[in-house]
């Protein structure tokens, strides 16, 4: 079992390496680079080539049934839950076979909306104390799931 995190713009990074190492899982940081590498034995980091979803597509490719990755990115989301792997957005909500769907079209209809609207742009909330607390929970849940299954 492998947690994937999808580091560039990650605001829960410390968060997760407290969860691998307090299970004693490898986690791997894939970026394309500016992020330090931990001293922690459970983390590495992979650095991919600068360019458009280069870490996605290495997350994607890596990730199976087990893993847990955390990404914001619904689309790499899609590719890892069609792989097999749990995944969890930074604010703790997972994304599973019974939600990737819906969550997708909502992207695309936001995505088309602020496209035709062009002052129709930002509203996101702002990452909040409870988003990160949520987060932790939600993270060491899924491990110890993603744990048991392949027990």
């Amino acid at each position: 079992m492998t947690i994937y995190i999808d580091a560039d713009a990650c605001p829960v990074k410390e968060e997760a390496e407290r969860v691998a190492t307090r299970h004693k899982v490898k986690m791997i940081l894939v970026s394309n680079g500016g992020i330090r590498p931990s001293a922690n034995p459970f983390v590495e980091s992979v650095y991919v080539s600068a360019g458009p979803d280069e870490a996605d597509k290495w997350i994607a490719q890596a990730c199976g049934p087990g893993d847990v990755v955390v990404t914001g990115d619904i689309p790499l989301a899609a590719r890892c839950v069609a792989a097999g792997a749990r995944v969890v957005k930074q604010n703790g909500e997972i994304l599973g076979a019974a939600n990737i769907g819906m969550a997708l079209a909502t992207r695309d209809l936001m995505q088309d909306l602020r496209s035709a609207d062009p002052f129709r742009q930002g509203g996101a909330k702002l990452f909040s104390k409870a988003d990160r607390s949520r987060f932790l929970d939600v993270l060491d849940r899924e491990v110890r799931a993603g744990q048991l299954a392949q027990s």
